[in-house]
């Protein structure tokens, strides 16, 4: 297992940035009861930890794209603080790709100088289903970028993430995996063999393991 993934699991478990609770699970925006919480903006109040991720992305981008990049973007808003220290680190330029464009002024989507034809790495800290994450690929390019990569802290590994970047001609990878995360959990006690089983479980058919499991998904009004 790669030092980086073992590092961020690690210290996401001891601060909390990441909760397992496959017996008493969260309630997602969506309404479906999902096992595990990420939260990866407490790892921006540790020294550490921002050294860990930034060196992690800066190792991982050399790896995934050799030929390098000119503009690094951030997601608004919780890939901002992570692209912006990397671009620091690079002395590359800095983006940043707002859910949505402006509905006044220049009702632009792409903040800051983003020159035609540049090659652009999102920096995103979630991967879930891609959406959001693809949304701000497709922000880059249609604002004239050449995107095809986004990298994150953390991926949960949903199929559907890898469907929807595999059809729109584009990738993405994270310095953690859901299936490392489980086998460190697992190595530092915070999980049992048995809600090791119910995780694992949970990651093939995500949203379905709530009903499966008896946790009624949430109607949001």
């Amino acid at each position: 297992m790669d030092e980086t993934a073992k590092q961020i699991a690690e210290a996401a478990l001891r601060i909390g940035a990441i909760k397992l609770q496959p017996n008493d699970p969260f309630t997602w925006a969506s309404g479906f009861r999902m096992p595990i919480y990420n939260d990866n903006r407490l790892l921006l109040s540790d020294a550490a930890c921002r050294k860990v991720v930034v060196e992690g992305l800066r190792r991982q981008l050399r790896r995934t794209l050799p030929q390098g990049c000119e503009v690094i973007a951030g997601t608004a808003t919780a890939g901002i603080p992570w692209a912006t220290s990397l671009a620091d680190t690079l002395e590359l330029p800095l983006v940043y790709v707002r859910e949505k464009p402006k509905d006044h002024g220049k009702k632009k989507r792409v903040e800051g100088r983003l020159p035609e034809n540049a090659r652009v790495v999102v920096i995103e800290d979630l991967v879930s289903t891609g959406r959001s994450s693809l949304s701000a690929v497709e922000g880059i390019r249609a604002e004239g970028g050449k995107c095809d990569l986004c990298l994150a802290i953390f991926s949960y590994g949903f199929p559907e993430a890898e469907r929807a970047f595999s059809a729109a001609n584009a990738s993405f990878d994270s310095l953690l995996k859901f299936p490392e995360l489980l086998e460190i959990a697992r190595e530092l006690g915070k999980i049992s063999s048995t809600e090791f089983e119910l995780l694992r479980s949970w990651s093939s058919e995500p949203f379905e393991w709530g009903e499966r499991n008896g946790f009624s998904k949430v109607e949001r009004s």
